[in-house]
């Protein structure tokens, strides 16, 4: 077979992976959205050039359509109420009757500032001001599609690029073709296809951050340094735009990753077992702490909400109550009971935590260097979790990020048994560099 037909046949089963998923997605084209959704949505459409008003009919016609669906699947599966009159009229009615109650007020009162629609306080809608990166991602899909599907149709091209980052990402570590696909199905099934799908930022931070991933492997594994540092250094750079704590998590991450590494390194050269770490892994540390720097900066310089603004949201139920005078105290408090409840949960349903661990060991046996960075990623989740310990919403979308860990790790923890029953392809492998030991679990890339 000729080298090119191998290379579209590949590609031919992410397409077509992706495309079963899409086509999957039109089970459920609304009522997917969440509490953020319509603060998205209307910075969305303000950014279209459609006034407050305007921009606030929309965002209720489409929450209220949402939830009167939902209301109406729930009733035709009720034991007792399944033969009732459909309740779709009703539940719109009530549900704009509500929303207006609380948008109409605002905006009499002269609270017509910034892009978003006030659904909330003035301090409160100042978090989402500061996230311009996916409402400006959806504009051409609500100009090209409206509303509803512009909405499905951004959701199924983020969820489709994340799951196409992690076969990219597995087939840069010389992951064979299946597993590779394994990963991006994986991808596509567990909660990150889920999530992705929402109308909210968490699917544009996981394709971000795969990117991020992406440009350490190119850097360590496939000979592209400069490449992969541009994409890490970009990637830092767009989340800043969706959501800057996740650039400051994520590049304190991949700083703390790769001078671990290096330390490790250099004590194995210590001891004659390695040599020096390679200039890249200090790049791509370098690249994190500048990332981590220059969101510190950007954020002072641009008046982004603080750490104490975000915490004061969490414990007076976003600014519906008075600030609290020792908000610190508080929060560590808060944050044992929470990791307590969270082990506890765990150790009922340790799927998760199952998943964790076997793609950490993938990743740290399997991925070298890249594998390190693999899981400083996976953390960041960890880290917005703890940022937000909300015990509401601690299975989905805060900690999503750290599912990003199984999702690679698990190819890679697969890989000695596909290649050792001979199911591999066995070409189209990058090679490591030759300054590099063979040994995968060995090697530092």
């Amino acid at each position: 077979m000729r080298p090119g037909s191998r290379l579209g046949g590949r590609f031919l089963g992410v397409l077509v992976l992706a495309a079963v998923f899409a086509v999957l997605q039109l089970a459920n084209v609304t009522g997917r959205d969440t509490p953020d959704t319509k603060n998205y949505l209307s910075y969305a459409l303000s950014l279209t050039g459609q006034s407050k008003r305007a921009a606030a009919t929309a965002t209720i016609d489409y929450v209220c359509a949402s939830r009167a669906e939902r209301a109406r699947r729930d009733q035709s599966v009720h034991v007792v109420r399944f033969h009732r009159a459909d309740p779709t009229a009703e539940v719109t009615a009530e549900c704009r009757e509500q929303e207006w109650a609380v948008v109409e007020p605002r905006l009499a009162a002269g609270q017509t500032g910034g892009h978003t629609v006030p659904y909330m306080s003035e301090r409160f809608m100042a978090i989402f001001e500061a996230r311009p990166g996916y409402p400006a991602f959806l504009v051409p899909f609500v100009l090209a599609f409206g509303v509803t599907w512009g909405l499905w149709a951004a959701g199924v091209v983020i969820a489709c690029a994340g799951g196409v980052l992690v076969f990219l990402v597995l087939r840069t570590l010389a992951v064979p073709v299946p597993l590779a696909l394994t990963g991006q199905a994986l991808y596509y099934v567990l909660p990150c296809g889920t999530t992705a799908m929402r109308p909210m930022a968490e699917g544009l931070l996981m394709a971000l951050t795969l990117a991020a991933v992406w440009g350490c492997a190119l850097a360590l594994r496939a000979g592209r340094p400069r490449t992969g540092l541009a994409l890490v250094g970009g990637s830092l750079l767009a989340l800043f735009t969706v959501k800057h704590s996740q650039a400051l998590f994520l590049g304190l991450c991949l700083a703390v990753a790769g001078g671990a590494i290096a330390l490790r390194q250099h004590r194995r050269r210590g001891q004659g077992r390695g040599g020096p770490a390679p200039r890249e892994v200090l790049a791509l540390a370098a690249v994190g702490l500048a990332g981590v720097v220059g969101t510190l900066l950007l954020a002072r310089l641009l008046h982004h909400p603080s750490e104490t603004d975000s915490l004061q949201d969490l414990l007076t139920d976003h600014f519906n109550r008075p600030d609290r005078k020792h908000p610190w105290p508080e929060f560590w408090q808060l944050q044992g009971n929470f990791w307590v409840e969270w082990l506890r949960r765990q150790a009922w349903q340790p799927l998760f935590a199952a998943a964790l661990a076997a793609g950490a060991w993938g990743a740290l046996r399997r991925g070298g260097a890249v594998g390190g960075f693999l899981v400083a990623a996976a953390f960041t989740g960890l880290l917005t979790q703890a940022g937000h310990p909300d015990i509401n919403i601690w299975g989905e979308r805060l900690i999503v990020l750290a599912w990003l860990l199984p999702v690679v790790g698990v190819p890679l923890l697969l890989e000695p048994v596909v290649r050792g029953n001979g199911d591999g392809d066995g070409d189209g492998r990058v090679p490591l560099p030759v300054r590099r030991e063979r040994n995968r679990a060995e090697a530092v890339g």
